[in-house]
């Protein structure tokens, strides 16, 4: 039976989950983000590895999380994604089986939202390969009497005040977030008018997680030479939706030691994923 939200939903976990993927799935996932042949073949053409986009662990870790907030309840029209962040372990292979566990490790009452914070540990058989954490901001669904939870000034990103070290610019498609939903995210805001109207919005928007696929790609490419072995971790938080048909400009700032912040945004100068911050092996 499904749990409403409150603090003592802190600690729940999941029973561990075995999955497996194939190369026809990371190579779906590389395009649902924007791979291309000309620039990208590594990610989507098997006599080159595939490579891994570090960014592909969203796709099991959200099969995870599910597991966990499937235990409690909440309106799915009012879920959005928060905040996401990726440690990467190791190189993702490009065909295996792992098992992962999820575990809510924070719940915050904002008023008039709730947030739930879930933590996914994932092991193949050569020991632990990624982490991811996901916080879900649920309208409508604070007031409950918990922790409101650390204010965003005291967790604040700054942005360097020069210009990007790195500008990499893409143009979300059409059918952008019909081929996204593919890799697993079949949210029907992301499809359904009606759904998305619903929910308050006047069409489908592309999922946050395709946003941070596309932000993962740039970081991969500016930062890393496009080698998923120097990528370590990418957190970020969501802050506007992006509408298929609209750019995707992710702007990166160096910081040194193999740290670097990124902003991202559309051609319309909306913030869409803010609070970012990238460590890799430089």
């Amino acid at each position: 039976m499904a749990e409403p939200i409150s603090s003592a939903l802190i600690g729940l976990t999941s029973e561990p989950a075995t999955f497996s993927w194939s190369e026809k799935d990371v190579q779906l996932y590389a395009l649902a983000v924007g791979c291309k042949p000309e620039t990208e073949l590594d990610f989507i053409y098997e006599a080159r590895g595939p490579k891994v986009l570090p960014t592909f662990s969203v796709i099991p870790g959200l099969t995870i999380m599910g597991s966990v907030v499937g235990q409690v309840q909440f309106n799915l029209a009012m879920l959005l994604h928060g905040e996401q962040k990726i440690t990467l372990h190791r190189p993702i292979p490009a065909s295996g089986t792992a098992t992962g566990v999820g575990k809510i490790v924070e719940v915050w009452d904002k008023g008039k939202a709730a947030v739930i914070g879930v933590q996914c540990e994932v092991s193949d058989a050569q020991g632990p390969l990624f982490t991811t954490h996901a916080t879900l901001f649920i309208r409508g669904a604070g007031g409950f009497g918990g922790e409101r939870g650390p204010a965003s000034e005291a967790t604040a990103i700054a942005i360097p005040d020069r210009a990007a070290d790195h500008v990499v610019e893409d143009v979300t498609r059409p059918e952008q977030a019909a081929l996204y939903r593919l890799t697993g995210d079949r949210n029907p805001i992301h499809i359904d008018p009606m759904f998305a109207k619903f929910g308050g919005f006047e069409r489908p928007f592309l999922h946050g997680l395709c946003t941070y696929g596309f932000a993962g790609r740039a970081a991969l490419k500016a930062l890393c030479g496009g080698d998923p072995a120097r990528f370590i971790s990418m957190s970020g938080r969501f802050s506007d939706q992006v509408y298929m048909g609209d750019s995707i400009i992710t702007r990166i700032w160096e910081e040194g030691n193999g740290v670097a912040v990124m902003q991202v945004e559309t051609q319309k100068g909306n913030v869409v994923l803010n609070q970012c911050r990238v460590e890799y092996r430089a």
